[in-house]
């Protein structure tokens, strides 16, 4: 189908679903729930194919992670949907109404944003979680994921298209794109005609084509460079833990711990300790001159380790004489997604939550909870780094916008 087809289609399909009962969209997304599940064997064989392709491209550890599929993690997207179907429906909220002199009644109510583009990378999760997310909301959306899961986004597709169907929803409200090549991504961009707001989601390289191409609104969805910085009274066990956690649980994700900042009083225990526990997980530890006097056996970092979004296992390490210069470091360096403190002291918590710019700024605990799922939302359609319209998870809410009700009683002006 023609890119201009696809667009005709999903607005069409938008009007349609905007005014889809509550009920009726909950009980569509259970459908398609037991769809996935039902039909796993379809979708692994299908991610089979994008893994092997993957793997003969050289692919990394941490990005074939990210790629793959199996019944746990189809399991993990029907679950996805089942939450988002238990939250409530932001849509028709009225979030205020107020009495003006002249007898106007003038409310402020919830809708769907319409049609909703989005560009994704290597992730077939996001397939399931940007269906679910747009069709709770009332939006319709576009799909166009990149080559590397091109067949796993289709046979996940083709599974929710048809089990809309089965329960008479129209099942343009979620198409995908099947031409992966950088034309019709470009063409996409540019189809203000009919998509509303267009999503980025994947690598820095992704993004930044997106915001600069881009004619229709984009809420841009950022890289992560995140910090976690151990302060002076900070409890090293916890730390140890907080730190593996963080940089070694999953590799590929955004929310991973790539930089650690350490008070130059704790520096001496504690990198030992570090260096030890990481090393066990393979990772490198990238230092400046002060750390590797500590521990020789860390590379050398450069100033540009100090920027990096690894995806890997590699971690920049920078020691510091104060809390003032962690802050200064970690907001000079940082992607404005996750940071987090490691302390006993109170006050400093509460300036690092307040002196640190970033989308969610943590008191010790790991920056992997920043996460739809783990926020409560069910699901997320990627985390926003940019302070318009949202930032953070962009859970339900987020996809919504308002308009203003007005009742009268025959008033002009």
């Amino acid at each position: 189908m023609e890119l201009n087809e696809i667009g005709k289609c999903a607005k069409a399909a938008s009007r349609h679903l905007a005014i889809l009962s509550t009920s009726k969209k909950n009980e569509a997304l259970k459908a398609v729930a037991a769809a996935l599940v039902a039909n796993s064997a379809d979708i692994i064989a299908a991610n089979e194919i994008d893994v092997k392709n993957a793997k003969e491209n050289g692919m990394s550890e941490a990005l074939l992670d990210r790629l793959s599929i199996n019944e746990t993690r189809v399991k993990s997207m029907a679950d996805g949907i089942l939450q988002v179907a238990d939250l409530k429906d932001p849509v028709g909220e009225v979030l205020s109404m107020t009495n003006r002199p002249n007898g106007l009644m003038i409310g402020k109510k919830r809708v769907p944003l319409g049609v909703i583009g989005m560009i994704y990378e290597s992730r077939p999760n996001v397939t399931p979680d940007a269906f679910c997310l747009c069709f709770k909301t009332g939006n319709a959306v576009i799909l166009r994921g990149g080559s590397d899961c091109i067949h796993s986004n289709l046979a996940i597709t083709k599974v929710i298209r048809a089990a809309l169907k089965e329960q008479g929803v129209c099942e343009n409200v979620v198409q995908i794109i099947e031409s992966t090549d950088r034309a019709t991504a470009t063409a996409l961009m540019r189809l203000n005609e009919y998509v509303d707001v267009l999503i980025p989601r994947g690598g820095a390289g992704l993004i930044k084509s997106v915001v600069e191409n881009s004619t229709v609104p984009v809420i841009e969805t950022g890289t992560g460079n995140c910090h976690i910085y151990v302060d002076a009274s900070a409890d090293f066990e916890m730390a140890l833990n907080i730190i593996d956690n963080a940089k070694t649980q999953r590799l590929g994700v955004c929310n991973a711990a790539e930089s650690l900042v350490v008070h130059e009083s704790v520096a001496k225990d504690f990198l030992p300790m570090l260096y030890k526990k990481l090393t066990e997980k393979a990772v490198v530890m990238r230092a400046d001159e002060r750390a590797r006097a500590i521990c020789p056996q860390m590379e050398a970092a450069t100033e540009e380790d100090f920027y990096k979004e690894y995806l890997d296992r590699l971690i920049s390490v920078k020691i510091v004489d104060s809390i003032d210069e962690a802050i200064a470091h970690i907001n000079e360096h940082n992607t404005g997604h996750s940071e987090s403190i490691i302390t006993k002291d109170y006050e400093n918590s509460l300036r690092f939550l307040n002196e640190i710019d970033a989308a969610a700024v943590y008191v010790n605990a790991s920056t992997r909870f920043t996460d739809g799922g783990e926020f409560g939302f069910g699901a997320e359609i990627g985390i926003s780094t940019q302070k318009l319209h949202a930032r953070g998870p962009l859970g339900l809410e987020e996809l919504t916008t308002t308009k203003y009700i007005i009742f009268g009683n025959g008033q002009i002006r």
